[in-house]
């Protein structure tokens, strides 16, 4: 019968292969985008693809575990943003510039995330489902922003469920916006920046911090 000691060792080196197996991924993303193929990440892995699927599950399972690795590193730089020692209209700016340079900076990654369908798939191996992969990544950063303003901002009657639509409004702007100017890049980033601020800016500009928040 294994021992508790036992059981934690064997727990840290499986979360240790995970997390190399997923570095692993992310290389190969950095190089193919979203033709990243279970082939080619479980040769960079120096594994056998059934291993792989061990770990996983199936290609969804692993984009599932990507998704969620680069979402919390994201968040985690957005959230820093949002509480950077600024004025309210420059921490909007760096909110906005921190999403934008985050996909400008690993633009295939960005269309591994949120453009699966484009991949030239393995005969014999299914591709992703856009909606079903990259929606749930949307859906999550709407949730923290939404938090993140009703906490702060001071929205009056009703202010819980106005937050939300903020919250999942903006991350839809910011993601759509963001998605046409690393296709075409029609201007600088700061340019865009400032143009989408100045669309936020009018009832941000108005509202109150929240009474007993942190302020925005």
């Amino acid at each position: 019968m294994e021992t508790t000691t036992e059981q934690t060792d064997q727990q840290r080196s499986a979360e240790q292969r995970r997390r190399e197996l997923l570095e692993a991924a992310d290389r190969v993303v950095l190089r193919d985008g979203p033709g990243a193929s279970m082939n080619a990440i479980a040769a960079e892995a120096g594994i056998t693809k059934p291993i792989l699927y061990r770990h996983f599950g199936d290609k969804g399972g692993l984009y599932a575990a990507l998704a969620k690795r680069h979402t919390d590193a994201l968040l985690g730089s957005l959230r820093a943003a949002l509480d950077a020692p600024a004025e309210r209209r420059e921490r909007v700016e760096q909110t906005l510039d921190t999403y934008l340079a985050a996909i400008e900076a690993r633009p295939q990654v960005y269309r591994f995330l949120m453009h699966p369908s484009d991949a030239v798939t393995t005969p014999g191996e299914q591709g992703f489902d856009v909606g079903l992969h990259s929606a749930p990544v949307l859906r999550r950063m709407g949730e923290e922003l939404a938090q993140v303003i009703e906490e702060r901002v001071d929205l009056g009657p009703g202010s819980a469920q106005l937050a939300r639509v903020w919250g999942h409004g903006i991350v839809g702007m910011m993601h759509a916006a963001g998605d046409w100017w690393l296709g075409e890049r029609p201007c600088p980033r700061a340019e865009l920046v400032s143009s989408l601020a100045d669309l936020l800016w009018g009832r941000l500009a108005a509202a109150g911090n929240r009474i007993g928040g942190p302020g925005f």
